[in-house]
């Protein structure tokens, strides 16, 4: 019986290898090249994959990089144009105290002018209306004076011994 099973054993042992070397032959006739190509294809793709990716960091460092160059280019015109906002604001308020200092000494000017005109108006209208007043007083003194034809007679004489006739 031993000998039975030893040959069964053997047989058993040669089929068993006969259908293990069938099984490689045909997987890798049938299975075995589109596994590897299904490998080799994933590989790839995770190959490209990584290639991308690290192009992609390689871009987004570049984009980063210009980011950062163009904020501090846009701080730069920030403070360029702040700079010069008030470089002109301290021109437009030293223009405008200028011109309100103008402005000011011109109405001054006009106001001093205005008051001169109107001192001399003033004065020449004193005189006017003194000396008018002066005519009339002298004009009530003299009629009052003058009365009688006698005194007439002597003002005149009075009158022409003080002009003196060359």
């Amino acid at each position: 019986m031993e000998k039975l099973i030893s040959e069964f054993s053997l047989g058993l042992f040669f089929w068993q290898s006969a259908i293990f070397i069938g099984l490689l032959f045909l997987l890798k006739k049938f299975a075995w090249k589109p596994i590897l190509d299904a490998v080799n294809e994933r590989e790839t793709s995770i190959k490209d994959a990584l290639s991308s990716a690290e192009e992609a960091r390689a871009e987004m460092e570049k984009l980063q990089s210009s980011n950062q160059q163009i904020i501090k280019e846009a701080k730069a015109e920030k403070e360029a144009l702040l700079k010069e906002a008030r470089k002109t604001k301290s021109e437009l308020i030293s223009s405008a105290k200028e011109e309100a200092q103008k402005e000011a000494q011109k109405i001054l000017s006009q106001a001093q002018e205005e008051i001169e005109n109107e001192k001399r108006t003033a004065v020449i209208e004193l005189k006017r209306q003194v000396g008018s007043i002066a005519i009339n007083i002298a004009e009530k003194v003299i009629q009052k004076e003058l009365e009688s034809k006698e005194k007439q007679i002597q003002l005149v004489d009075q009158l022409l011994k003080d002009t003196d006739l060359k």
